[in-house]
């Protein structure tokens, strides 16, 4: 796509958004739909299936990246997709309303499940930031220590995740009020009301979204390094900000339907299951290339990861102390994220160009 004019890539872009959006809906559908007849949302399994569902573009733009040999675009999109991923939960908080005076979202997603989450979050962040300080020739086979022990604590996050979800040894005097039910029901969501449709026929909407997701993924990667390249971007830049805004929309799509049906902890759940997972694709990044991915990362890389976790921990401690006004439309650790996401982004832009 190197040779197409500017005005050509961005519709090429465009449209592999308007897919994405368009897919990500149908999956999100489909997953309720096999979450409810297999009951796969309350095993381990269904977690998985969960995160790589929503993380589609995510999964096509670095095998495409890493293929091409612009790794820079997937660790941009993967790191600043964390960060902006993250401010997705703002979003669900000023639109996902369900009425005029309801409470902030995370007062009403009461569950310390979503605490072990979101931490766990940041204790994978915190293995990327380590990972990046290794030597480039660390290599054992085509894998790293620092993806290995990523992919390690993603699988630990599920165990205890799901080990939380059972039970916590908490004395419990009864549920939060205007919470949404235990645990067990975040996990377990009632049949959609497009339950109708056969398992099969689910399925094979599933893979036929999935398929559509992946393709349009790789057309996001390849019109968006080229439209980066006419416009002098730089590839981590535009992964960070532009491709990683249209990879999230899925996230947005189910975040919102989610909340609008009444799972306020579940939405917040898909969104730090989903930041868990994005790291994971490092592993795949380094058994494509041959290389150390992590050692390779630059300044930029460093201050996405770091962001990407100072936000999760504001939702950690709004979590915790359930902030009951709305300031702006939005809860206070809503408001406080978005204000340090456009801090953030504006000290990205300062590290590029001076990098």
């Amino acid at each position: 796509m190197d040779g197409l004019p500017l005005w050509l890539l961005a519709v090429i872009f465009v449209a592999a958004a308007v897919v994405v959006w368009v897919a990500g809906v149908q999956l999100s559908r489909t997953t309720d739909v096999l979450d409810a007849r297999l009951g796969i949302g309350s095993a381990l399994g269904g977690l998985v299936v969960l995160a790589i569902a929503t993380n589609l573009p995510e999964i096509a733009i670095t095998v495409s990246a890493a293929i091409s040999g612009n790794i820079s675009v997937a660790v941009g999109n993967i790191l600043g997709g964390i960060a902006l991923q993250t401010v997705v939960l703002v979003i669900l908080d000023v639109f996902g309303r369900r009425a005029p005076g309801a409470r902030p979202l995370t007062y009403r997603a009461a569950s310390l499940v979503l605490v072990v989450e979101a931490v766990m979050v940041v204790a994978i962040l915190t293995v990327v930031m380590a990972g990046t300080q290794l030597p480039a020739d660390a290599l054992f086979g085509r894998l790293t220590a620092d993806v290995v022990l990523i992919a390690v604590l993603w699988v630990a996050a599920l165990v205890l995740v799901r080990r939380a979800s059972v039970a916590l040894p908490w004395q419990a005097t009864g549920a939060a009020p205007t919470s949404t039910p235990g645990p067990r029901r975040r996990r377990r969501r009632p049949e959609p009301p497009h339950a109708s449709m056969s398992t099969a026929k689910a399925w094979l909407v599933f893979t036929i979204a999935a398929l559509a997701t992946l393709g349009a993924g790789v057309a996001l990667e390849r019109s968006g390094d080229a439209a980066a390249d006419v416009l002098g971007m730089s590839g981590l830049l535009f992964g960070a900000t532009f491709l990683a805004l249209a990879t999230s929309l899925p996230e947005i799509s189910t975040g919102l339907q989610a909340v609008k049906q009444g799972d306020d902890d579940l939405a917040v759940s898909d969104i730090f299951g989903g930041n868990a997972f994005l790291p994971v694709l490092f592993l795949v990044a380094t058994l494509i290339t041959g290389r150390a991915v992590l050692p390779d990362a630059g300044a930029a890389d460093i201050y996405l990861t770091a962001l990407g976790a100072l936000l999760t921990l504001v939702y950690v401690v709004g979590l915790i102390f359930r902030p009951t006004r709305r300031v702006l439309g939005m809860g206070v650790d809503s408001l406080v994220v978005l204000v340090l996401y456009v801090i953030g982004i504006v000290g990205l832009f300062a590290i590029a160009g001076s990098g």
